[in-house]
């Protein structure tokens, strides 16, 4: 987080430098980024979840989802967060929320039928730990981070190539080098930000799985339940690149891939079930 941080840091001053704004310019790029950050970190559960296309559960409908949600929240000493449905087939299912007041858990419809329920509470403990480790607070600010150093290196872009052609900026007081490196930093800095991100995301993931286990005293519930939603072959059509990466199993990729990769939010389904049947 404090790279991030460093990162929107560079990024407002470069604009600034470059733009002929100086200071000014720096401080007015970062406060509107950060005011955008702001609003999206206040609201990103509701965003989220409507983008997913989540509805709140009946209960009379799904009885056993609501009952293993709150036994869960109560031995995790937590307040039982929302809880949402989403239509679809796909087994899956996200944490969200800024903490655990105000925390939510989706899952698709094709979870709850797919999965018994060992599984299915297997699935549920999983992201009740994302909400206890504050993870749906991490990623949410991961996420933002990324939104604004995306959003400061477009400006700059946009500023840099307004600057050359009209003479404008500081191409004239001989800073051609400098230029450069700035740049190649806006190019580099989202893709950075990225694979912070994303590795963020995969510890975030291991460490999920160990606490989901130690909260239901049976990690082969999740160990069987990863195994058969990585198995499955629905695709989840609520899900985009934006959300992907708050699911218990990536919706986007093909699970039975080796080794995870730079733009992998997810460990290896294979490598989660390994460590969950070693518990």
């Amino acid at each position: 987080m404090l790279a991030f941080g460093l990162l929107v840091g560079a990024m407002g001053y470069l604009f600034g430098e470059f733009t002929g704004a100086g200071p000014a310019g720096s401080f007015a790029a970062i406060l509107f980024a950060g005011i955008a950050a702001f609003g999206t970190y206040w609201y990103s559960d509701r965003i989220v979840l409507a983008a997913s296309g989540a509805k709140p559960v009946d209960p009379g409908r799904h009885p056993h989802l609501v009952h293993s949600i709150e036994g869960l929240a109560l031995a995790a000493g937590l307040p039982v967060p929302r809880i949402f449905t989403i239509d679809d087939s796909a087994p899956n299912a996200f944490a969200t929320g800024r903490d655990p007041k105000n925390a939510a858990i989706a899952v698709t419809t094709g979870l709850i039928d797919k999965l018994d329920r060992l599984e299915l509470e297997g699935v549920l403990a999983h992201e009740m730990s994302h909400i206890a480790n504050f993870d749906i607070r991490m990623t949410t600010l991961a996420g933002v981070m990324v939104g604004s150093i995306a959003l400061l290196s477009d400006w700059m872009l946009r500023s840099l190539r307004w600057g050359m052609w009209s003479g404008r900026g500081r191409r004239s007081s001989g800073a051609g080098p400098l230029m450069l490196v700035a740049v190649v930093f806006a190019v580099l800095a989202p893709i950075a930000a990225q694979f912070m991100r994303f590795a963020i995301s995969r510890q975030r993931e291991y460490l999920a799985d160990a606490n989901g286990a130690l909260l239901t005293r049976f990690p082969e519930g999740l160990a069987r339940a990863l195994s058969k939603m990585s198995a499955d072959t629905d695709p989840l059509e609520v899900a985009n690149r934006a959300t992907a990466p708050l699911y218990i199993v990536n919706p986007l990729v093909d699970h039975e891939r080796g080794r995870a990769g730079l733009f992998d939010t997810h460990p290896p389904i294979d490598e989660r079930i390994r460590r969950l049947r070693a518990m």
